[in-house]
């Protein structure tokens, strides 16, 4: 693996650098499936090189910004990384890439495999230039099928793998997206997941690979894994679908004054927080509530039932009678109350970070911990081009050089504003 000044310094101390302290990885990508993934392998330690185009990352201009390019969505997506802006339509800016890619570990890519192709960076040129890497893609189908050249985007893979006809069965008719990017999401932690295998094999094996990460095929898994129901069977036993998660009724209770989260799930549960409401009657007297069987059965009315009994109680009090019949529950948070969860609060799980360009901001830290490998404190976000200079330096430019390539990168910005 890849070794630079900063994992030569984590080495002296073990417990400190990350468990990926050593590993340079190349980030080709852009927007958020490809970012959220490398920004993963940062935390972890890892050295990533975010190389952008000179006119950027699309995604620095979403949002509310203090400063033009440095937006939430991309701050929330790109920290732990070095950016170096490369102009890849000239043959210095090729060439700079080319040397990146035969010392780094691993290369991340999030545009369709035959747009890499046409820039000259697929799989058989990369690992001519450097034979162990493990060079991955996030794009949105697999390669063996009809939609291989079709470009994809969350909205899309959404419908595509029926999440918006399940909301649609689940509340009231009407198809929706999830108000998040989470197919993006899921599939960059996927990649992230085939990466480390991938490196604990070529660690093994000496071989780096290609590694291929689907949307499409990586959600349908995800969703259908729930929801397959009696599809599953050949003959099919039904047409598909988790009742318990598809019921009108599965949602946040109303209570006379807010509402809760609350799953009331096994025997157990049902029986004590019967006990603690004085209706204990209602499992043995009501057969669709006597079982975990039953209550499945007819989820529909159990719910309605539910539903009626938490309008009858005011928010604290619910939380005193779920805690007491060992009840799981949490609030039903807004944005703004969810950064103030009291758990939240005392894990720092939002950091306040002072930034160098951007002044103080609040994150979202990676939830992850480790015991004997600490990762070393984050690198701020960078901006546009932040790195470039040094990076080149690093592979050896001289200084009338890397002033040349910053200066064709900056002129580059201004041909295509």
């Amino acid at each position: 693996m890849h070794k630079n000044d900063d994992a030569s310094a984590t080495e002296q101390d073990p417990a400190f650098g990350g468990p990926l302290a050593g590993v340079r990885v190349l980030d080709l990508t852009s927007v958020l499936m490809g970012p959220f993934a490398s920004q993963n392998l940062g935390d972890m330690g890892a050295d990533v090189i975010k190389i952008e185009a000179p006119q950027g990352d699309l995604v620095r201009q979403i949002g509310p910004a203090r400063h033009d390019g440095m937006g939430p969505v991309f701050l929330n997506a790109n920290r732990n990384k070095r950016s170096v802006v490369l102009d890849l339509k000239s043959h210095d800016g090729m060439a700079a890439l080319h040397k990146l890619i035969a010392d780094a570990d691993v290369l991340v890519y999030n545009v369709r495999p035959q747009a890499m192709a046409r820039l000259g960076l697929g799989y058989e040129a990369v690992k001519a230039l450097n034979p162990r890497i493990i060079y991955a893609g996030l794009f949105g189908y697999g390669q063996d099928g009809p939609y291989a050249a079709r470009p994809a985007y969350d909205d899309l893979i959404q419908g595509a793998c029926a999440l918006p006809h399940l909301i649609a069965k689940a509340s009231g008719g009407i198809p929706r997206y999830v108000p998040n990017a989470l197919c993006d999401r899921i599939v960059g932690l996927t990649g992230v997941g085939a990466i480390l295998a991938s490196l604990l094999a070529r660690e093994r094996t000496g071989q780096g690979d290609r590694i291929d990460i689907p949307m499409f095929e990586t959600m349908v898994a995800f969703i259908m894994g729930d929801h397959m129901g009696g599809l599953t069977f050949d003959p099919p036993l039904d047409g598909g679908g988790y009742a318990r998660q598809l019921s009108p009724q599965r949602r946040p209770y109303r209570t006379q004054d807010g509402y809760i989260c609350a799953l009331v799930y096994n025997d157990k549960q049902w029986q004590g927080f019967l006990r603690e409401i004085g209706r204990e009657a209602l499992m043995r007297d009501d057969e669709r509530f006597a079982s975990y069987a039953q209550r499945t059965q007819h989820i529909d009315h159990v719910y309605d039932v539910l539903a009626g009994i938490f309008e009858e109680r005011t928010t604290d009090e619910w939380i005193a009678i779920l805690e007491r019949a060992d009840v799981p529950f949490m609030p039903m948070h807004s944005l703004q109350s969810l950064m103030q969860d009291p758990h939240l609060v005392a894990t720092d799980f939002f950091t306040d970070v002072m930034h160098p360009t951007e002044g103080a901001i609040k994150s979202p830290r990676n939830p992850v911990t480790w015991t004997n490998r600490k990762p070393a404190p984050p690198r701020p976000v960078p901006t546009l081009g932040q790195h470039t200079a040094e990076v080149l330096r690093e592979l050896g430019y001289s200084e009338s050089q890397v002033q040349a390539m910053v200066n064709a990168a900056a002129n580059a910005t201004t041909s295509t504003a």
